[in-house]
């Protein structure tokens, strides 16, 4: 399967004339659609009320760096082609709004008790509860990763990343954006108070923290945001695809256009940890020792570690192996498994089983359990083989440099605080150890207090156009076909450009 994020029709450039069928965009309303929010004047005076909040919300927890404006891509249509526009835009100004993938009238469901019947078009009642949690938990993470990266831009390593942090961000507010839509055209007064929750929940806060665990931790520094975006994202991008195939057709919708912008935060993952590699790679090389500290770049023992965390709590936002509600959203044809369609079976798993591990005894075991039982470990499986295509490319790149170092995607169950694993201590290579094992060996597998002082002790930041901290290698292109030293960002002491 191809990674999205490395993709060459996903890659962030030039956007391709349109050829498809398109849904414009209308920018010349207050909340720019394709909706005909228009038409609904009571939905649309309840959005607008929202908005006032949302802005406060971005000017409070979102980035923190004052800019002038920002080279940012925003969506112009809905289509098979083409979609997006570049332009220098103020951030607090920039066109947030509702866009939802086309409309299959012939849509049906594919999967589960449902399978053949139409698509909804609006919410069972039977259903109402469920389909309500999972937006909100879904739409929980989207400001909850902007809260998280807030302060990033005052170590950014070059102009050009400072404006990939900024194009995610601006993109996860619109894709909070795409979540409160449905609360509030689809759920009536729970959903306009569930919409409010979502500003009002913030990012590690003690009171009144984000539902997902992995959603409340600290973003120390630029390696671990490349870490969260080829990681945590590439887990959003595995939830969205099942919720693309709901029998809620609004949700699927939403979720198949905000797959076509999660792709650029994979993106930027997989090549900055990439282009830290081939630095760490090359300070390596020229001073033959793989303590490159005092060099300034990072050592490569540290991004295997930094890899390990993020990994591990983005394994535990698939929930545990086994769940029963997993199988009753699936028989409910509220949320599908990835690529449902392409599956070869009858798409209903009544009688289906697969293996699943556990441990007993210290040791690491398999038993057999019904397959609609299992629905998330599928998942995490194919986001396991999709995080393996990453570390093949980074271990190319020590390859390349002539290095024998390589990187290594841990076992399932390192780390872990959810599922069968959490009771229990395994190694990077699937050994089970227990307590006073563990405790002796895991600061070489997890970031220390120390590591972690270290690698922020090198995000000095570089705002000179076309240069890049020392710690990091330069991109091999710039964005939309612009150079690499293109002046993507004016920063607020900058004036006018």
């Amino acid at each position: 399967m191809t990674s999205p994020a490395t993709s060459p029709d996903d890659r962030t450039g030039a956007a391709p004339a349109p050829t498809g069928p398109l849904s414009k965009i209308d920018y010349s309303e207050r909340i720019p659609n394709n909706v005909n929010l228009a038409d609904d004047r009571r939905l649309q005076r309840a959005l607008e009320g929202w908005q006032p909040k949302f802005i406060d919300w971005w000017k409070t927890l979102g980035p923190a760096l004052p800019t002038k404006d920002v080279y940012l891509r925003t969506a112009v249509a809905v289509g098979r082609d083409g979609w997006a526009h570049f332009e220098h835009v103020p951030m607090e100004e920039y066109r947030w709004g509702i866009f939802l993938a086309e409309q299959n009238p012939d849509r049906t469901v594919s999967f589960g008790k449902h399978k053949g019947e139409p698509a909804w078009q609006e919410v069972p009642g039977e259903h109402r509860a469920d389909l309500m949690r999972l937006i909100v938990v879904q739409g929980d993470t989207e400001p909850a990763s902007v809260e998280q990266q807030r302060v990033l831009g005052n170590t950014a390593p070059s102009i050009y990343d400072l404006r990939n942090l900024f194009q995610v961000n601006v993109e996860e507010g619109r894709h909070l954006w795409a979540m409160v839509y449905l609360l509030h055209a689809y759920f009536g007064r729970e959903g306009r108070e569930e919409a409010e929750q979502l500003l009002k929940r913030n990012s590690g806060d003690i009171d009144a923290p984000r539902i997902l665990g992995a959603f409340n931790e600290e973003t120390t520094d630029w390696l671990q945001f490349f870490m969260f975006t080829y990681f945590t994202d590439r887990d959003g991008k595995y939830q969205l695809g099942t919720l693309k195939e709901s029998a809620f057709d609004p949700l699927a919708r939403t979720c198949e256009f905000m797959l076509k912008e999660e792709a650029h935060h994979m993106f930027v993952g997989t090549t900055g940890v990439q282009r830290v590699v081939e630095r760490t790679a090359e300070l390596m090389k020229e001073h033959g020792t793989d303590d490159i500290w005092e060099h300034g770049g990072i050592p490569l023992s540290v991004v295997q570690k930094y890899l390990n965390f993020q990994f591990s709590v983005s394994m535990d936002l698939f929930g545990s192996e086994q769940s029963t509600n997993a199988g009753n959203y699936y028989s409910s044809g509220l949320k599908g498994r990835w690529q449902e369609t392409r599956r070869k079976d009858d798409h209903v798993l009544l009688e289906d089983t697969r293996e699943m591990n556990y441990v007993e005894d210290g040791e690491i075991r398999q038993r057999t359990v019904p397959t609609l039982s299992a629905l998330n470990l599928d998942l995490r499986d194919e986001y396991v083989a999709d995080c393996a295509n990453g570390v093949r490319r980074w271990n190319q790149a020590l390859e390349d440099a002539g290095l024998e170092e390589r990187l290594i995607l841990p076992h399932e169950g390192f780390n872990r605080r959810v599922g069968v694993y959490a009771q229990h201590h395994v190694s990077p290579e699937g050994e089970v150890l227990d307590d006073a094992a563990w405790q002796a060996v895991v600061d070489g597998y997890l970031p220390s207090a120390e590591d972690r002082a270290a690698v922020a002790a090198l995000m000095v930041p570089e705002y000179e156009l076309g240069k890049f901290a020392g710690w990091i290698a330069p991109p091999q292109a710039g964005i939309n076909d612009q150079p690499v030293e293109f002046d993507y960002v004016h920063l607020a002491e900058e004036g006018v450009a």
